[in-house]
């Protein structure tokens, strides 16, 4: 309640007084209407009159609006930095105090809306915390009300105070909004206006608030109260009253129906100098973002990137988004950001040291020092990006390396956080206990090399713009101030001493982490046993490189030391560094070893020196210029000198007993000048004696023979040999000098071979003086040639040659001998062809001679040979008896005796000695052998000729060798008659008698008999024979089985009945003893007197219309058929034929003379029904009826009478379920049965592909043909089937049906694959992602596929086709929000094995391959080389020192190449060289080692493009050795810059000093071997059993969770299953759902009817094929509203459009997506904000939303929109009419109105006329209808249903393979048997080893040294049986 209190006063009249203002201005009548009300007033007697008591005034001291949009200029402005970001962290600040107590992610989001589309410029910034209600949106209004002072309710009752929130590590307890002041001081510092949007939780209102500078500057105009407004309160989503210059918010606003509670602070009028600052400098001002909230974004602890185990427990679930829409737009998570100052402090310190802070107020401080240390030239303490960096003082003579900058130099230790926010502008230099003091041992660098941070809680104060504390530094540096340390094990506590362990802090740091020299390359760990003491000796780590002072020296580098005494040259062997090492690492200091060069000069030789010894300033040239000087000591070449001038030249042939020498030897370098047989190495001795060593080799068949002399050196003389005794051994002779040391007479030095010189020469036999006879056999035969060798020696039994003109001359008495010629063969003097001729005894005697060989000129010329001779070759042949010619009676045999003789005419016997006897013209032929005694008989077989005239007959008789046709003699033979049967004779006894003739044809009538037949038999001279009873016996005929014997013996026939067929002719015969002799003839019928007419009709059946194919032939026949002679050719004229429709135009009756009948032509019906008629021909007295069947005409066209119903429509790949009938005809229009018409279907244009039942068939016996069309194949558009006949190759015409082919949405046509061709591909490494999309028929994604059905196919090599052994990859899980039209397969793995690789992508439906993707080949790379191996295994060798070199042979002819870890070749442009080095096994040591040939202890090998070729490699004679020791051979690269550390090939040999045991050991390591290769199959084998099995048990589990999961989607689907179904019944559901969808498809449907012969990419289609209207009526109406543009062609760029445009010559309508743009959705013009300002009748909506799209439907939406616009569809006319009114009335715009009646309400308002009503609905091309809803609810069952049947299939694959897997347990059970046989016969071979090696014992574990681990097989085995 209010009071007016007043008072009243009276002034006399004559007083004066004034009225005045406190500031003493008079107020008058103008001033008055100035004043305000409430202001304060003084009446005086004048205005300077004095007061005479003390006064008050009421004041208003609301402060200026400038103090609320200007504030925030002043106060980021006042550090001198860049204001804007501080400015956001004040609004983020909000955000995080709004978002406290969110359980789940809390999102902050910053949103800078810079894209003029959208609006003007703005900033968002978003959060998803609390919101806030009216009453604390009105509070945060008001100005620097803090939230200690908040009222939060309007009732008190409900308000709540500040409560502090509970303390928290790093006091991250967001409680960071605090002095209501930041918030709007930022909002007007980035723009003029800032708009609050806020939701509260469980508020169903947001609650909006807008204060903006323009809207202060008109209230204080205006002389309003600036500060107040309004607050408005709406529903969600409600963007009505958005201005379209702030439509950016529309998107905002949309997306608060989806939020529980939100902030939104929108600021706009940023100026333009921010919105280029934010975006240019993006990255900048959101690092310093990132730097100010680090730890809230990564937690407490930092963002540890390197190491994870150091970053916090908790990451906190707080998003800082910054998202920067323009073009381009882009966005960033400040968690994201790497390079903030706090990330670079935590990620480059190597250790911290934390401590606590209280203060006397109970101010807490957590504090943090991190060290950064020096790296080798370099400080890591990181630079500040925004900071300059202070510049190096001159007087720093600390740094000695001049690279080392200032660490943190002049800036402050300590940045301050404040509740876990940084305070920017504060930071603290240092501590009293953190200072160096005057007289530290610790470099003073080292304090310039820690950071640090201190993180206070909310007792510390900070200004309101939260940018610099008030008393932070004051508070800590109080005296009362307590630091303690921090340590992990325990908590700060006050006894201890923070300065001193901050000192031992800090000298850890700097012993432990500052690093001088980098040593890298690590290769190993070694013992020195070269040192003194032993506690030095172990571990030294052993290094390929070091980085010293800027500079990379590494293994293999020449170097040259200083401070050395002699200086050294030498390469550097390897880097060592005392301590436990494994990989690279930073030290103070560190040993190198070197070897000293030139190698050879020092014998490989090496040095251990500190590295400090290395001279940096020597240069290459300088270093190889002295290596090269001290060359010219090593010894290069012999010079040979023969000192009696007779040298003897190179491959000389000398004769035997030639003397050898004297000759002088002498040493020289490489110069030519002499060493003095000495090596000087530069030591203070004399340097190193050479002798040099003689060695003659003589090279024989058996081996070579050597002779060794030493030479030692005679000063100024060289080296003397004397002259050696004769060379009486015959062959090639090698002499060779060698410079041997003179101490141990080794041939190498230095790695290197001296010299040596060499001299090749021949010694040869001398002249022939004897010759002994070789080997020849002492039985000979006549006329066999046959070989003396001789033997030709010298005088010292040598073999030796003859002169050229020399000839032997052979003697023996009684014989005549011969040869043919002579010759050599090798040392042997052969006389060839021998020959020995005379008369001897029979084959079974021999009888000796003696054979004189003779060679005139020769010391001992003569030689006698005993030999004996027997009977030769057969040369002839001798016959008895002597008589010619021999006579014999015909059909009897013939005898002869034969003998066989050699040249000499003896009888001879020898093996195969086959006679034959052969008689010239007849087939008769007779052998005999002769190879036992040379002579035999020959009987030939009865000989048999035809006797003429009774004369005898002469032949010849040929006999001769079966094997020597040569051999042979011919006799003749004279053949007399016999008195046999020979002939026969046949006669005719009736009124006459007939003699018949052999093979005579008799004519004789038809059906008569041939009677009185007699025969007469003679023999060879002619003589009748006379017929007996067993003559007659033999008497044989043809033509009848009843035959009287009595009637044969007086010579009668059976009678012979004649055919009565006038063609059928018969032969007859008659013959005597099986037809030796016969006699035949042949009877041929005539035919009788005529008895009928004949008419002989072509064919029975004819075509209406069709004359007959042939003539009617009319003949006179007899009784029997048989043509007569009793036509003529006058009888034509006479002759008639009649019947029913016979056209008789053309009939014609033709004479035959050749056949005596009549030709009937030119007979056709043209009329009357079809079936059988009756033809009656007639002459004379003769009448022949036939009977004729008429059959339809020709066929002339087809006629359909059944099939589907027009309009057609199908589906691409689809058929046509209704077959088509098709009906022959003829032209009278008879159905016609010609079975020889083949009807064909054929479709049109040929780019459509049609699959029939049939493509061509002939008409069935009705005539019809129905063809059924399984599958349409083509592009989208209109298309015909014709049917067409074909007969006699003409074509018969047919029927056309057109059709229309839809495309298919749900047939995959095409998979294309995306992934990064660029990728290069390490073998065994990850694939880069491959994108594989499916395409439609349609050419849009297909995303229904389950990525289970995908494949990713890999095989090695090209080929066309995919092989048997391809890899199959499945494809992977989709991310989230992820495209669901693209499959991925990620992370999968490369193989193993380098080379072509071929990829191929597969889609499955089912059991199914239905798409095969392009092939894409790959090159499957090496991946990164790591070690040097060989191409196969070796086997372990055993080795001895024997002399032997095979004994000794380590390896031979193998490759050594430098691979990846997979085994492929990686290393062909790595050059370098293999280090071979013998070492113990596991780095035992050993006294002695065994050496290389040469006595080396290492041999090198050029590697060469990563690979190197060892031919042999072997111990020396007598090497030394432990007997039965176990070494390895190491095989160490050595290269250039590996891009890896290379690992050596190692190969263990053993060492024996005795052969015997070396070959037992062999044996016993080989068979160890093999058991051990079978061991490890044997366990590789139960392993991957094992593994396979559980695999298997785990693929079954998850496929029963599928399927159960499925059998779930089935049950929601309606589809009844209680039970796992078998695939049967799913397949009956399959085709239950197939049919009813099938049927579906088949009912008939609207469809739009112009073809889309357009397709690609970016074609959508035409505008009516791209949506389907349901409903009838409005589809008609739409359609022919926009017929215009129904067949305009929509594509996705202007590109497409242009070139569509281009191909069609400007007639095709086109029209590009990206060159459209329409308004957003807007409600009908009758709604405003949401209410209806009438109420309209007639249903009116936008045509458009009637539009159903199936595919593309966001780009569909955009097409219509731009056709359609605002086009309203309403009932009826009359509705349009009254709405159209209505909304005019209230100043609306209205568009263009459709009717469901075909009416069209222009937007101008224009109705009725021809343009405004749509034509009948059958003239209108119309949008098509959809598929009912039920038929995609099909499709969805069948997708699922398909899905539960692949599961069910992969279920019983799964089960299956698991039954056949746990059935082969036997055969796992029989192999863990066999390695149990395996280990213990590797025990007893380890036994026989132990026994064979001395002093060692049986290991522990056989197969440990060949990396197996024994497992228990029983054990397996028993777990085996428990898990099946």
């Amino acid at each position: 309640m209010g009071y007016d209190l007043e008072m009243e006063f009276a002034v006399p009249s004559y007083q004066r007084f004034v009225l005045v203002t406190t500031d003493r201005t008079v107020v008058n009548d103008g001033k008055y209407k100035e004043l305000q009300d409430g202001s304060t007033l003084y009446l005086l007697q004048n205005k300077d009159q004095v007061l005479p008591v003390a006064t008050e005034e009421n004041i208003n001291f609301v402060p200026h609006y400038n103090t609320l949009i200007e504030s925030g200029t002043f106060e980021y402005f006042a550090e001198g930095q860049k204001s804007l970001p501080c400015a956001l962290a004040e609004l983020v600040d909000n955000a995080l105090s709004a978002t406290a107590k969110n359980t789940g992610v809390r999102t902050i989001e910053i949103q800078l809306l810079f894209d003029r589309t959208f609006g003007k410029p703005a900033v968002v910034v978003l959060d998803n915390g609390c919101g806030m209600t009216s009453k604390q949106l009105n509070n945060w209004a008001v100005y620097r009300l803090s939230k200690f002072m908040r009222e939060n309710s309007t009732f008190e009752s409900e308000r709540d105070a500040y409560v502090r929130p509970d303390p928290v590590p790093r006091s991250l307890n967001s409680d960071i909004s605090y002095f209501g002041v930041g918030g709007k001081q930022a909002a007007f510092h980035i723009g003029d206006s800032v708009r609050m949007i806020s939701k509260p939780i469980s508020s169903p209102d947001v609650h909006e608030l807008v204060l903006s500078k323009e809207e202060f500057q008109k209230k204080e105009q205006n002389k309003e109260d600036v500060f107040k407004g309004t607050i408005l309160n709406r529903k969600p989503g409600d963007y009505s009253h958005v201005t379209s210059s702030e439509r950016f918010l529309h998107e905002v606003i949309k997306e608060e129906t989806g939020r529980d509670s939100f902030t939104a602070v929108v600021i706009t009028g940023v100026c333009p100098e921010h919105i280029k600052y934010l975006k240019q400098d993006f990255s900048e001002w959101t690092r310093q973002l990132a730097h100010i909230y680090h730890y809230y974004i990564h937690g407490p602890n930092g963002n540890h990137k390197t190491d994870n185990s150091l970053g916090s427990n908790v990451i906190p679930q707080i998003d800082i988004l910054v998202t920067l829409r323009d073009k381009p737009s882009y966005s960033m998570n400040l968690r994201k950001v790497e390079d903030d100052l706090q990330t670079l402090y935590i990620n480059s310190a190597v250790d911290t040291f934390e401590f606590k802070v209280k203060t006397s107020e109970g101010g807490t401080v957590d504090g943090v020092l991190r060290y950064h240390p020096f790296l080798y030239d370099k400080e890591t303490y990181p630079k500040d990006l925004n900071v300059l960096q202070a510049p190096v003082e001159e007087d720093d003579y600390e740094n000695e390396s001049g690279t080392m900058n200032q660490a943190r130099g002049k800036r402050d230790i300590f940045e301050c956080f404040w509740n876990g926010r940084l305070i920017p502008y504060t930071t603290v230099s240092e501590f009293d206990w953190c200072r160096r003091p005057n007289k530290s041992v610790l470099p003073a660098e080292c304090y310039s090399r820690f950071s640090g941070v201190l993180f206070t809680n909310d007792k510390f104060r900070v200004n309101a713009s939260k940018q610099k504390f008030m008393d932070l530094e004051l508070k800590l540096k109080n005296k009362d101030t307590l630091f303690t340390p921090v340590s992990n094990v325990q908590k700060a506590s006050k006894g201890r001493n923070i300065q001193k362990e901050f000192t031992q802090w800090l000298q850890n740091c700097n012993s432990q982490f500052d690093k001088q020299v980098k040593f890298l390359g690590f290769i190993k760990t070694v013992e020195r046993k070269d040192l003194p003491t032993k506690k030095m000796q172990h571990p030294w780590a052993v290094f390929s490189s070091i980085e010293l002072n800027g500079k990379i020296l590494k293994a293999k580098q020449i170097v040259k030391t200083q401070k050395t005494v002699p200086v050294l040259y030498g390469t550097v062997n390897h880097f060592l560094l005392f301590g436990n090492h494994d990989g690279d690492v930073f030290a103070t200091g560190g040993q190198v070893e070197i070897i000293r060069e030139p190698a050879a000069l020092y014998d490989n030789s090496t040095k251990i020196i500190p590295i400090s010894k290395i001279d940096l300033t020597a240069t290459t040239e300088s270093i190889n210029k002295n290596i090269e000087n001290d060359l010219d000591k090593l010894p290069a070449k012999l010079n040979v000198d023969w000192p009696e001038g007779n040298p003897w030249p190179q491959d000389a042939v000398f004769p035997s007993g030639t003397p050898l020498g004297p000759f002088r030897v002498e040493i020289l370098n490489r110069n030519g000048k002499s060493i003095s047989s000495k090596i000087q190495t530069g030591g203070q001795g004399t340097g190193i004696k050479l002798n040099v060593r003689l060695t003659v080799i003589l090279h024989g068949p058996k081996g070579e023979t050597k002779v060794c002399l030493l030479a030692p050196y005679i000063p100024n003389h060289g080296h003397w040999f004397k002259k050696n005794g004769c060379l009486t051994s015959l062959g090639r002779y090698s002499l060779t000098l060698q410079a041997v040391l003179h101490e141990n007479g080794a041939d190498v030095y230095g790695n290197k071979k001296l010299p040596s010189y060499e001299h090749k020469f021949t010694i040869k036999a001398g002249n022939a003086e004897s010759f002994t006879v070789g080997t020849v056999n002492t039985s000979q035969r006549v006329g066999v040639p046959f070989n003396i060798p001789l033997q030709i020696k010298d005088c010292s039994g040598h073999s030796t040659t003859l002169p050229p003109e020399l000839q032997p001359a052979l003697q023996c008495s009684d014989l005549e001998l011969s040869y043919e010629t002579t010759g050599w063969s090798g040392n042997t003097f052969i006389i060839k062809g021998v020959k020995a001729k005379g008369r001897v005894q029979d084959y079974q005697q021999s009888k000796s001679y003696d054979l004189k060989v003779t060679l005139p000129g020769l010391k001992n010329d003569t030689q006698i040979i005993k030999i004996s001779l027997l009977p030769g070759n057969p040369h002839s042949l001798h016959v008895k008896p002597d008589v010619n010619p021999v006579k014999v009676e015909n059909g009897s045999p013939v005898s002869f005796n034969v003998e066989v003789h050699d040249e000499a005419g003896n009888i001879t016997a020898n093996p195969k000695q086959i006679v034959s006897c052969q008689i010239v013209g007849l087939n008769l032929q007779s052998v005999t052998d002769c190879s036992s005694t040379g002579a035999s008989q020959i009987v030939t077989e009865p000989v048999n000729l035809k006797i003429i005239n009774g004369e005898p007959q002469m032949l010849n008789v040929r006999f001769y060798m079966t094997n020597k046709k040569n051999v042979a003699i011919t006799r003749e033979l004279k053949v007399m008659p016999s008195c046999r049967v020979s002939h026969m004779e046949l006669f005719c006894q009736g009124v006459e008698k007939l003699e018949l003739k052999n093979e005579e044809k008799i004519e004789w009538q038809a059906g008569g008999v041939l009677e009185n037949l007699v025969y007469k038999l003679y023999d060879e001279s002619g003589r009748e024979v006379q017929v007996t009873p067993e003559i007659a016996s033999n008497i044989k005929v043809n033509w009848t089985r009843d035959v009287n014997l009595r009637a044969l013996v007086k010579g009668r026939l059976p009678d012979v009945q004649v055919p009565t067929k006038v063609q059928e002719e018969r032969f007859y015969q008659v013959s005597y003893q099986d037809q030796r002799v016969s006699f035949c003839f042949t009877i041929v019928p005539c035919p009788d007197e005529p008895a009928r007419l004949k008419a002989t009709v072509p064919e029975n059946t004819v075509r209406l219309g069709e004359s007959f194919a042939a003539p009617i032939k009319l003949e006179l026949v007899d009784q029997y058929d048989n043509v007569t002679k009793g036509l003529t050719s006058a009888c034509v004229k006479s002759m008639t034929v009649e019947a029913e429709g016979l056209d008789k135009s053309n009939i014609a009756f033709i004479w035959q003379e050749s056949i005596s009948s009549v030709a009937v032509t030119g007979m056709r019906f043209h009329s009357g029904p079809l079936g059988p008629r009756e033809v009656r021909f007639s002459y004379s007295n003769y009448t022949e009826v036939v009977i004729i069947k008429v059959t339809a005409g020709i066929p002339v066209k087809l006629k359909l009478l059944s099939g589907p119903k027009p309009p057609l429509q199908v589906l691409n790949g689809h058929g046509i379920p209704t077959p088509f009938l098709l009906q022959l005809c003829d032209e009278w229009g008879n159905p016609s049965p010609d079975q020889r018409v083949v009807v064909e279907v054929r479709s049109s244009p040929s780019t459509v592909k049609v699959t029939t039942s049939v493509l061509s068939q002939p008409v069935d016996a009705e005539g019809k043909a129905s063809f059924t069309v399984h599958t349409v194949k083509g592009l989208k558009g209109y298309y015909q089937l014709e049917f067409k006949g074909c007969f006699n190759k003409n074509p018969i015409a047919g029927p056309f049906v057109n059709f229309n082919i839809i495309p298919d949405p749900t047939k995959p046509v095409k998979l294309s694959v995306n992934y990064d061709t660029d990728a290069r591909l390490p073998a065994g490494g990850t694939f880069p992602v491959f994108s594989v999309t499916i395409m439609s028929e349609e050419g849009s994604p297909m995303a229904t596929f389950n990525p289970a059905d995908l494949s990713m196919w890999w095989w090695k090599g090209v080929s066309s086709s995919r092989p048997e052994t391809a890899t199959e990859l499945k494809c992977s899980k989709p991310m989230e929000n992820e495209k669901k039209d693209c499959y991925h397969f990620r992370d999968k793995e490369i193989p193993q094995s380098a080379g072509k690789y071929t990829i191929q992508f597969s889609l499955r439906i089912g059991e199914t391959e239905v798409l095969l993707s392009n092939q894409i080949s790959v090159n499957i790379v090496a991946n990164r080389p790591v070690k040097l191996g060989p191409e196969c295994q070796l086997q372990t060798r055993v080795v001895s020192y024997s002399k032997d070199i095979a004994s000794r042979i380590l390896v031979e002819n193998i490759a050594l190449k430098i691979m990846d870890q997979h085994g492929n070749p990686a290393g062909q442009d790595l050059n370098g060289k293999v280090l071979v080095s013998i070492k113990c096994p596991d780095g035992k040591p050993s006294r002695t080692l065994p050496l290389f040939e040469g006595k080396t202890r290492t041999i090198d090998f050029v590697l060469k493009e990563g690979s190197t070729y060892i031919n042999r490699l072997a111990i020396m004679e007598d090497s030394p050795g432990e007997n039965g020791s176990r070494y390895v051979l190491s095989f160490k690269p050595e290269v250039t810059m590996p891009p890896t550390s290379l690992s050596p090939f190692e190969l263990p040999f053993h060492f024996y000093n005795d052969s015997e045991n070396q070959l037992k050991m062999s044996e016993l390591t080989k068979k160890k071997d093999e058991l051990t290769t079978r061991y490890k199959k044997f366990e590789e084998a139960c392993s991957s059993y094992f593994d396979l099995r559980n695999m298997l048990t785990s693929q079954v589990l998850d496929i029963n969770k599928k399927e159960t999961a499925l059998r779930d989607r089935l049950k929601r689907s309606h589809i009844s299953v209680s039970r796992p179904l078998l695939i049967p019944e799913v397949d009956r559901f399959l085709e239950e759902k197939t049919a009813e969808k099938r049927r579906i498809e088949r009912i008939p449907r609207r469809v739009f009817s112009i073809p889309n012969n357009f397709s690609g990419p970016d074609v959508l289609g035409k505008v009516g094929h791209l949506a389907v209207v349901s409903d009838d009526d409005a589809a008609w109406v739409i359609s022919w509203h926009l017929s215009g543009d129904m067949d305009c062609v929509i594509t996705r760029t202007i590109a497409e459009a242009q070139r569509i445009n281009r191909i069609e010559h400007g007639r095709q309508q086109v029209m590009a997506l990206d060159s459209i743009f329409v308004q957003g959705n807007r409600p009908l013009p009758h709604i405003r904000n949401g209410l209806e300002l009438f109420s309209p009748s007639g249903n009116p909506l936008y045509a458009r939303n009637l539009l159903i799209y199936p595919n593309e439907k966001q780009s569909c939406e955009l097409v219509f929109k731009n056709l359609l616009g605002d086009t309203i569809l309403i009932d009826d006319l009359d509705s349009a009419t009254k709405y159209r009114k209505a909304v005019v009335e209230n100043r609306i715009p209205c568009p263009t109105i459709l009717t469901r009646q075909g009416n069209r309400l222009s937007a101008r308002g224009k109705f009725g006329g021809t343009q405004n009503n749509a034509p009948p609905k059958d003239r209108v091309k119309m949008f098509g209808a959809p598929l009912p809803q039920h038929y995609y609810t099909l499709q969805e069952d069948i997708e699922l249903l398909c899905q539960y049947k692949s599961v069910l299939l992969k279920k019983k694959e799964a089960e299956d393979e698991r039954d056949v897997l746990i059935k082969k347990s036997l055969e796992l059970q029989q192999k863990q048997q066999k390695m149990e046989e395996i280990t213990e016969q590797l025990e007893e071979i380890e036994r026989q080893l132990a026994s064979v090696r001395p002093g060692k014992r049986v290991a522990e574990n056989i197969l440990e040294p060949y990396g197996l681990m024994i497992k228990r097989p029983r054990q397996k085995s028993m777990e085996m049986q428990h898990t099946l």
